[in-house]
């Protein structure tokens, strides 16, 4: 049994299964996740040095069989649920990095919504602001 994680690792946890669903984390996503931990204010009280560990720590989870299963275990057990929707609106975030959003990502976020038990109105405006923001012509 491990430890309970914070609610600061809960959320990278959240972007770095994300960024590895589609088995490829691009650097674009991992810049991603900086980006976000340095500028949100969630993250405001958080040790930026220690972000690499903290993805190691979620990457490690991920090679075990029921990995998935066990980081969403830990997601849930560490996050406020007042944060849930902030979870889900940064995975979405990383899904978009790339411009685009491959079927295993879209199978993540499917199991990322259901395991948060978000409504289906804020998933949708989740998903429409991050899409007006990652538009191109």
């Amino acid at each position: 049994m491990t430890a309970q994680i914070s609610h600061h690792e809960a959320l990278i946890y959240v972007m770095v299964t994300m960024s590895a669903a589609d088995r490829s984390m691009t650097d674009s996503e991992l810049l991603k996740i900086g980006d976000i931990v340095r500028s949100l204010p969630v993250f405001a009280d958080f040790d930026e040095e220690r972000l690499v560990h903290v993805a190691e720590n979620c990457g490690e989870l991920l090679q075990d069989e029921d990995g998935l299963d066990l980081i969403m275990d830990q997601i849930r057990a560490g996050l406020p649920d007042v944060f849930y929707d902030t979870a889900y609106a940064l995975a979405v975030e990383i899904a978009a990095v790339d411009l685009e959003v491959r079927q295993e990502e879209l199978h993540y976020l499917q199991f990322l919504r259901d395991s948060l038990d978000l409504d289906k109105l804020t998933v949708a405006a989740i998903e429409r602001g991050v899409r007006a923001r990652y538009r191109t012509l």
